[in-house]
């Protein structure tokens, strides 16, 4: 019975969490609360939060609670008044807006990339392949990646923009945040890995046009894998 109360809550949490009930960042309702408002013990609204971290829709800080997907990296604050991605139609036009800002990005830091930097944008990419079972780490991985494209364009002002959208720019597949699953699908993951790859291969090779397209086609791919399937 206990293991129907689990996956009862979590659904309830991670139906809110997907459909923006509860906003990117924003603190969950503390353990108590959900203990009062599900009438379920402490152990059941603990074994729900940890399903939820499992996933990567939740983060859990000591201390502080449990915030849905994961806060934006620590020390990274949004711009007054800045949009926060909620609703699906707010995801589509960020990867939109991500398509103009980082493929310009790519093409610089296969300009201007330092030796560092390329290291950085490899070790990123090797934490990113090696997440596939495992949602929040890739999540962080993920971002690790676009976040070193844009240090290595030498231009600091992509890089504020990465920051400023946060860790939650990351789109997770729309398939994982409906049905809970708690890894990627392995043709998913495999593609998006060899979608980075290409990013990677041309910025090492100084190509910036190739960058540029490469970073296009991964965040149009992602746009695409984002959107509901037709019926």
């Amino acid at each position: 019975m206990s293991r129907n109360l689990t996956a009862d809550l979590a659904a309830d949490l991670r139906s809110r969490i997907v459909e923006g009930a509860i906003r990117p960042g924003e603190k969950l309702p503390s353990e108590n609360t959900l203990i009062t408002e599900h009438r379920v013990s402490r152990t059941v609204v603990r074994s729900a939060l940890t399903r939820l971290q499992a996933e990567g829709l939740v983060a859990t800080e000591r201390g502080r609670g449990s915030f849905a997907l994961t806060p934006p990296s620590a020390g990274t604050t949004a711009a007054p008044g800045a949009r926060t991605a909620v609703t699906l139609e707010d995801r589509l036009h960020l990867l939109e807006f991500r398509i103009g800002v980082e493929s310009e990005a790519a093409a610089l830091a296969a300009l201007n990339h330092t030796d560092r930097q390329l290291k950085a944008a490899e070790s990123a990419l090797a934490d990113f392949a090696d997440s596939g079972e495992h949602p929040a780490r890739a999540m962080k991985a993920d971002y690790e990646f676009h976040r070193a494209v844009a240090a290595a364009s030498g231009n600091p002002f992509y890089l504020d923009c990465l920051a400023a959208l946060g860790q939650t720019m990351i789109t997770m597949p729309r398939t994982r945040l409906v049905t809970g699953e708690e890894h990627y699908p392995g043709d998913h993951f495999a593609q998006v890995v060899h979608e980075h790859r290409s990013v990677l291969a041309a910025i090492a090779d100084g190509d910036g046009p190739a960058a540029s397209a490469a970073m296009r086609s991964h965040l149009a791919n992602s746009r695409r894998r984002m959107r509901p399937p037709r019926e």
